[in-house]
């Protein structure tokens, strides 16, 4: 099968595609014929080798950790999926493997897509949705009233967060860029602040929760900001985040934590229900051809993205045949 993938770690011109044997699934996993997946931060510093203490240097390594596709083999143990089923997914850790034609997930890291959605808006979903989701409600542990400013609003995590946390019922203040600015009002901010021109330790009010989707607030910067029991969440696993997590975990003031992203079956369904529901859209910022893989890491580099980068995964001339995959096999 066809991938996205690098055989060295290095700028974005390091990807390509080119052939990677089927993957294997255990007796509690699914084979999913992916349709789109999306490009995240973290896939683009797994290439960099940023995180080479986790994933080794052993190549070529697939890029990719999330997306949507349909249900071509389960394993003998797997629930909860039937074949052909539209579902999405993500891969947990530092493995890559989601930008490719086929991907083997553990049926409990996926879920049926909403049916409202196409695969392109599916698959931008499954890892920044879940950080949104599992900073603001696990991590932050955000109630109703309560007030919320998240740094980077309009990035991939950032546009979700908005949405959530405005399900939640909490007052949602934005820091973004000012031409990003309408599109955090249209998701329901109730205030935007251009961070170029008050930024983060400048601002006037206090919060319960901060979360610091861009990574350039640390805890001691936002210290001043919250409240005397609030808390700070980051998504960037540095050792300062890390060690803030462990040294704050349990102290009866502000807190700082950190959040590991897991992909979770029941938050895929929490996530499909606030889209069914009206009330959760994808932002896609762009989608661009498996074949521009390389042209996509380096728009998210930017770091000007309005919402999710997206890649079409088309499938060739030279796919697995049903015999190859097992399905001709299967009662």
């Amino acid at each position: 099968m066809k991938a996205a993938q690098f055989d060295r770690f290095g700028p974005a011109d390091v990807l390509f595609v080119g052939e990677v044997p089927l993957p294997a699934i255990d007796a509690g996993g699914v084979l999913i014929e992916v349709a789109a997946a999306s490009v995240n931060p973290k896939d683009t510093f797994i290439r960099k080798g940023r995180f080479r203490r986790f994933t080794g240097a052993r190549f070529p390594m697939v890029t990719g950790a999330d997306c949507a596709g349909t249900v071509v083999k389960l394993g003998p143990a797997a629930t909860g999926l039937a074949l052909g089923e539209r579902v999405w997914g993500m891969i947990e850790g530092f493995r890559g493997g989601a930008c490719a034609q086929y991907v083997a997930l553990p049926a409990a890291a996926c879920g049926a897509m909403p049916p409202s959605l196409s695969f392109e808006e599916a698959g931008a979903i499954p890892l920044a949705g879940q950080t949104a989701l599992q900073a603001l409600r696990d991590h932050g542990r955000l109630r109703a009233g309560q007030r919320l400013c998240i740094n980077g609003a309009s990035g991939g995590v950032g546009v979700f967060a908005i949405q959530i946390a405005r399900s939640l019922g909490a007052h949602v203040t934005a820091l973004c860029s000012a031409r990003s600015a309408r599109s955090c009002r249209d998701l329901g901010a109730d205030s935007v602040v251009d961070y170029a021109v008050t930024p983060l330790p400048a601002l006037a009010d206090r919060f319960d929760l901060i979360f610091d989707v861009f990574g350039n607030a640390s805890f001691l910067r936002a210290w001043q900001r919250l409240l005397p029991r609030g808390r700070y969440v980051s998504t960037v696993p540095s050792r300062a985040n890390a060690l803030c997590h462990a040294l704050t975990c349990w102290w009866p003031g502000r807190q700082g934590r950190l959040v590991i992203v897991r992909s979770r079956r029941r938050d895929l369904d929490f996530l499909a229900a606030l889209v069914e529901q009206g009330r959760l859209r994808p932002v896609v910022d762009r989608v661009y051809a498996f074949s521009e893989i390389a042209v996509a890491h380096r728009h998210v580099e930017t770091k000007h993205t309005q919402g999710k980068v997206v890649v079409r995964v088309k499938p060739g001339s030279d796919l697995a045949s049903e015999r190859e995959l097992g399905v001709a096999d299967e009662p």
